[in-house]
């Protein structure tokens, strides 16, 4: 072999194991590390950049929660009715509709997904809540438990959201039947 070819594979060698790298550091990087809260441990996941995986520790009312770490998280695209709001009496459902988040979410772990906004006035997290394949935000709606409610430009979901609310309705379910229109 002559010099100029023993040059040439050495380049070539060199320039397979650069791509080979550059492959193998392309499939890491579609390994997503979502530290927790306090940053004690980091948790992979293989869920896209806008989805998280929480375990719900508190369910606060209707459409809020608390997952692990102490974050609150505010459910998109629905509006259930208040229990906690300072200042103000219960509204009609309210204790129902914490009951019902509780049944359907608390000690469980979900996926958080985020729409477009990240945070509210509160400093709350906004995502689309789900269980399993379940999305519960439209659940709850469905089942008459909270009513739709867009808070653009969060509207990833709205038209799922919206038909649940329609069928609720239709059905007369959870708050539609129990309670009048001036207090939803």
């Amino acid at each position: 072999m002559t010099p100029k070819n023993k040059k040439l594979l050495f380049i070539f060698i060199g320039i397979l194991i650069l791509f080979i790298g550059v492959g193998i550091g392309l499939q890491l990087g579609k390994i997503i590390y979502t530290p927790d809260k306090n940053f004690s441990e980091i948790k992979k996941t293989s869920e896209p950049a806008d989805v998280s995986v929480a375990k719900v520790v508190r369910v606060i009312d209707g459409d809020t929660i608390e997952i692990e770490g102490g974050e609150k998280v505010r459910y998109i695209g629905i509006d259930a009715p208040e229990t906690v709001e300072p200042g103000k009496s219960v509204q009609c459902f309210g204790r129902e509709a914490t009951a019902k988040n509780k049944e359907l979410v608390e000690g469980k772990t979900v996926r958080l997904k985020k729409d477009l906004t990240d945070r509210d006035k509160y400093n709350r997290l906004l995502r689309y809540v789900f269980v399993g394949g379940n999305l519960i935000n439209a659940e709850l709606v469905q089942l008459g438990f909270a009513r739709a409610w867009a808070y653009p430009p969060d509207l990833k979901y709205q038209d799922q959201i919206n038909a649940a609310q329609q069928a609720a309705q239709k059905s007369r379910s959870g708050l539609w039947a129990s309670c009048p229109i001036s207090q939803m």
